[in-house]
């Protein structure tokens, strides 16, 4: 009888699956699974996978849990824990460069895209501003607020004044909502008014706002109640 462990050559499977096909076929524990086998080197993982999926609720769940939450789980660790929040940033960033310099309005799905991935995983509400230059074509983003969980205190002043430093001529608000229901309160419509009419005076555009969250996305340019800029 061998006295390889069984994991030992499941882990060898798991691997030349991914490396032939990548992801297509494979159940969202086993890519966490293959995930894990890099900084759990000598344990059967898939049960700590399958367990941070149904502590989470799904694989986009585990990846938007902080660090402490991660560690909190029998045989996550800090090694692993960081390791799953490093794959999340790194995706982030992907999503970030992918929507530089290409046009907002043409191109909007990268910006929706890179706005969930963000700030739809957070427990509190936050508020970010992205940055376009004359082309529409982003430049920069910033996250300016973060709040509680369902109110986030915004200044339309402060928005502009960062839309300024960032040689910006547009910008596109982006928040959460933490309950995962995207669609804009009264206090939401309120706000965007207040920094459009405040933008308009220095000559800069809101084109959109968007509100994001765990069930999809709500734009005020496509549902037509952005506030004019003319």
């Amino acid at each position: 009888m061998s006295d390889t462990p069984h994991y030992i050559n499941h882990r060898k499977r798991l691997r030349e699956r991914f490396e032939k096909t990548g992801a297509e076929g494979m159940h969202d524990y086993e890519l966490l699974e293959l995930l894990l086998t890099f900084s759990i080197p000598r344990r059967d993982v898939k049960p700590v996978a399958k367990k941070l999926i149904s502590t989470f609720g799904s694989l986009p769940g585990v990846l938007d849990a902080d660090q402490k939450e991660l560690e909190k789980l029998i045989g996550v660790g800090s090694m692993s824990a960081s390791l799953i929040r490093l794959v999340k940033e790194l995706y982030t960033t992907y999503l970030a460069e992918n929507m530089k310099k290409q046009d907002a309005l043409s191109s909007p799905q990268a910006v929706i895209n890179f706005s969930r991935v963000k700030l739809s995983g957070l427990s509190n509400e936050a508020f970010m501003v992205i940055y376009l230059n004359v082309k529409n074509e982003v430049i920069d983003y910033a996250l300016l607020q973060e709040g509680t969980l369902d109110n986030v205190a915004v200044y339309p002043r402060r928005v502009v004044e960062t839309a300024l430093l960032h040689h910006a001529s547009g910008v596109i608000l982006v928040h959460n909502h933490p309950s995962g229901n995207p669609e804009p309160s009264k206090e939401d419509k309120i706000l965007t008014k207040e920094i459009s009419d405040a933008a308009l005076a220095l000559d800069i555009r809101v084109l959109d706002h968007l509100i994001v969250g765990s069930n999809g996305y709500f734009s005020f340019m496509e549902n037509n109640i952005l506030p004019s800029n003319k």
